[in-house]
């Protein structure tokens, strides 16, 4: 007997899908602390290119989870800041946080062992 629960259209797939991306959940994460604008997302985040943060960004507003805010002025202020929906997965973010700070260190002596 097969299950349809992660079939390529169900919804446990598309948010397995979401958090899967690492900078997904970075990205998500540094904005709860607020709305930034790309550099200072960049510097807070640290190891990310200006290239995969525009994607990310752009991945992340495309499934309604941050919005490009737009200020008047010359040049145009740009910043990006959660949405209700994206403020959402913080928690679930944070519990996988909690579980890789109580787990990693277990993880990585497996990861050691076989080699890794």
């Amino acid at each position: 007997m097969t299950s349809d629960a992660y079939l390529a259209d169900c919804r446990a797939r598309l948010a397995f899908d979401l958090l899967s991306n690492t900078w997904n959940a970075v990205v998500l994460w540094s904005l709860g602390r607020g709305e930034s604008r790309h550099g200072e997302l960049r510097e807070r985040i640290g190891g990310i290119s200006s290239k995969v943060l525009t994607e990310t960004l752009r991945r992340l507003e495309f499934n309604g989870l941050v919005e490009r805010r737009v200020a008047d002025g010359t040049p145009a202020r740009i910043s990006y800041a959660l949405t209700d929906l994206g403020r959402t997965l913080l928690g679930p973010i944070d519990a996988f946080g909690a579980w890789a700070f109580e787990h990693g260190d277990e993880v990585m002596a497996a990861q050691e062992r076989h080699g890794g």
